[in-house]
């Protein structure tokens, strides 16, 4: 291989995965949802918690580090949907950047 191949084959490699980086910002960022008089997150931890509790109103730490009383089953409801759409996307797009490689 000469050095020209070995450039142009570095610049994909680091174009490819500064394209993934962008992506995971752009979808970590649309798994953020307000609620409840909260800020919260659409992630694994979050929605296992809501989850595994069984009474209607739970007292939970938002993303400020602060105590909030929420309804449990609504918050579920939306952090599911949430995480369930902003996931689809960023997989569908994640599949085109890779056809792409």
């Amino acid at each position: 291989m000469d050095t020209k191949t070995l450039l142009e084959e570095s610049k994909a490699r680091f174009n490819h995965n500064a394209a993934k980086e962008y992506l995971a910002e752009k979808y970590q960022n649309k798994l953020i949802v307000a609620d409840q008089g909260g800020l919260w997150k659409a992630d694994a931890e979050t929605i296992s918690l809501l989850a595994s509790l069984t009474t209607t109103k739970v007292i939970i730490v938002d993303t400020f580090s602060s105590p909030v009383e929420v309804d449990r089953k609504q918050l579920l409801t939306l952090l599911r949907s949430t995480y369930k759409r902003v996931m689809e996307s960023w997989h569908k797009e994640w599949q085109e950047l890779e056809a792409k490689r």
